[in-house]
């Protein structure tokens, strides 16, 4: 299976050869909710300007791979990816590196994306960390290095990627559903960006963040396999992924996809689309009712 992650010192040595991969860095900061419903993001440039790879470049996941929904932002069609990802200078054949500096999220968001339309993507493992602790150079620049932009290309949907939420709802409850939050939002112990705090019925917790170390560098595959399977998840079915806004999910993909399993798709309008409805259920922890209650 092809590899979804370059290490550090691999990268440094591709971008010192005759075709380096076009680095983006996917950082979006999205802040911790003080109350229910309390949804803040702001954009990741910044953080770019200050600190960043040679030659990469900032794309907003927000608003350059992304469509907005009444309810939630919405993957954008694979034609719309790849005339993005011309604009920004990237051809079918090119590859791509993506990073983020937080927690490697939005990295793993945007190899899902250019993943699907069969794009040779690959996420750099540790993130910025990695590559400052392997010596590599950093970056300190307002404006990102030019790129003529690239021939338009036909995209299509290499696999089935997404899940919509009447999909979801059909296969309850007997669905292989993954959510990708953490242990105190899955339970509904603590406040949510969303309309309602829960977890989708019949779901098992597999927070992402739990598949990384303490260092953001993936953990084995085995190791990622093991945290499934200990959830009651079963890698011979097809693994149904979702988690607030269809981030953390493709983050349990890319970390699947690095352990050998492919046969995933994602939820992505999540629970800032689920939690909208008042009538799809939502399930608290016993611990958390009784205090609500």
């Amino acid at each position: 299976m092809t590899q979804v992650f370059v290490s550090a010192a691999e990268l440094r040595t591709e971008l010192d050869g005759p075709t380096p991969p076009t680095v983006f860095d996917a950082t979006l900061i999205l802040r911790r909710p003080r109350f229910d419903g309390d949804f803040t993001a702001t954009s990741g440039r910044p953080r770019w300007a200050t600190a960043h790879l040679p030659g990469s470049r900032h794309v907003a996941i927000d608003t350059d791979f992304s469509v907005p929904h009444v309810t939630h932002d919405h993957h954008p069609e694979p034609q719309q990816i790849a005339d993005r990802l011309a604009d920004l200078g990237v051809g079918p054949h090119d590859r791509v590196v993506a990073y983020d500096t937080a927690g490697g999220l939005w990295a793993a968001r945007l190899w899902y994306l250019l993943d699907g339309i069969d794009v040779d993507v690959r996420v750099l493992d540790g993130g910025l960390a990695a590559w400052r602790d392997a010596g590599g150079a950093v970056v300190e620049s307002d404006e990102p290095p030019a790129a003529a932009p690239a021939e338009r290309w036909t995209a299509h949907a290499r696999r089935p990627a997404w899940i919509d939420r009447d999909e979801v709802l059909g296969a309850l409850p007997t669905a292989n559903l993954v959510c990708g939050l953490s242990r105190a939002s899955f339970a509904g112990a603590e406040p949510t960006r969303y309309t309602r705090r829960g977890h989708i019925p019949g779901s098992a917790n597999v927070p992402a963040r739990e598949l990384f170390d303490e260092a953001g560098l993936v953990r084995t595959p085995a190791a990622v396999r093991a945290a499934f399977t200990a959830a009651g998840v079963d890698l011979d079915r097809e693994v149904l992924l979702y988690c607030g806004g269809g981030i953390s999910a493709t983050a349990n993909a890319l970390a699947l996809r690095h352990a050998g399993v492919s046969d995933v798709r994602v939820y992505d309008g999540s629970l800032e689309e689920w939690s909208a409805d008042p009538s799809l259920p939502l399930v608290l922890t016993a611990e958390v009712s009784a205090v609500v209650g």
